[in-house]
């Protein structure tokens, strides 16, 4: 009779993805075994510093490191594809894309800090992961889960760009509806792909103010409240000769000096950033600022500020 022996306890709970439990199941006693200091993707326009640390019976964790905005596809665009490169490449024989952490090293002074940040993706299919996202992992959990020194630098192998003339920067207001249609990715849940033609014009004729949610942070505050102070702020820098530059300093002050909530802070610093700007492009639409662009537009803001790059003749 099997009534009398003793029940199979309940499975225990796996632990929470990307959560300190599975930190903790992760983390192993590993070595460096691959520090390639410019690692980049056939077909991929950026590089950065590969530390790859591996152990018998482990899943391997990848630890990359970029100089924002001096190495092409940032490690936030490129992370789907720079991961299943490492995940082919390195660890093949591996079922699941490597645990993967980035850093991306921020210029003094910049308002977003440096950081570690962990990568967990939806899944994956061979060499292919999708659906990432990110959030903050310390020195020393990092350290707990790779059991060996990371090193925290861009590394002594760095090789600068070459030179190339630099476009002339330039600030300049534009009409948001006659941006091109978004086609934002990573945030289905909030923002499906695009804005057709009738909504848009729809928003600006009934536009939604005070709509924060909490799904992302693109939809976070109030777009109408941050553009009319880049509208007043670009005004403000043409009259006193601000280089395109010094602009996100000279946002975060004017941010300040308005007693903008961190959220104003943050939006209306991106819309002056040299690296985060709003960037229309001809042929794919936008270097940078969909996400964006696809929240004004359900917002119904009817004018904001890009950035352009324009060649020196």
């Amino acid at each position: 009779m099997t009534d009398d022996l003793p029940a199979d306890p309940p499975p225990e709970p796996a632990p929470r993805s990307g959560g300190p439990d599975e930190l903790r199941a992760l983390a192993a006693p590993r070595r460096l075994s691959v520090d390639d200091h410019m690692f980049t993707a056939p077909a991929l326009p950026g590089t950065f510093r590969l530390q790859l640390f591996t152990a018998p019976g482990t899943r391997p964790v990848a630890v990359a490191t970029q100089i924002a905005g001096a190495e092409g596809m940032s490690l936030m665009n490129g992370v789907e594809r720079f991961t299943g490169e490492v995940w082919e490449r390195h660890c093949p024989d591996q079922d699941l894309p490597p645990v993967w952490v980035e850093r991306q090293l921020e210029p003094q002074g910049a308002l977003k800090e440096t950081r570690f940040r962990r990568v967990v993706f939806a899944g994956a299919d061979r060499y292919r992961p999708r659906g990432p996202r990110w959030s903050v992992i310390t020195p020393e959990e990092l350290q707990d889960l790779v059991g060996a020194t990371v090193a925290t630098d861009r590394g002594v192998g760095y090789v600068p760009r070459a030179v190339e003339p630099e476009p002339r920067l330039v600030f300049t207001e534009c009409a948001v509806v006659r941006l091109a249609r978004p086609r934002p990715f990573r945030e289905s849940a909030c923002m499906p792909a695009g804005v057709p033609w009738w909504q848009r014009w729809t928003r600006q004729v009934l536009p939604r103010r005070g709509d924060a949610r909490s799904c992302c942070w693109y939809h976070g505050g109030d777009w109408h409240a941050v553009n009319a102070m880049a509208l007043e702020l670009l005004e403000r820098a043409s009259a006193q000769s601000v280089e395109p530059d010094n602009m996100e300093e000279f946002a975060t002050a004017h941010a300040a000096a308005a007693a903008a909530t961190r959220w104003e802070t943050e939006a209306l610093a991106s819309l002056f950033s040299v690296a985060n700007a709003i960037q229309p492009a001809s042929q794919t639409g936008y270097i940078n600022g969909q996400h964006r662009a696809q929240a004004m537009l359900e917002a119904g803001v009817q004018r904001t500020v890009v950035l352009h790059h324009v060649d020196q003749t």
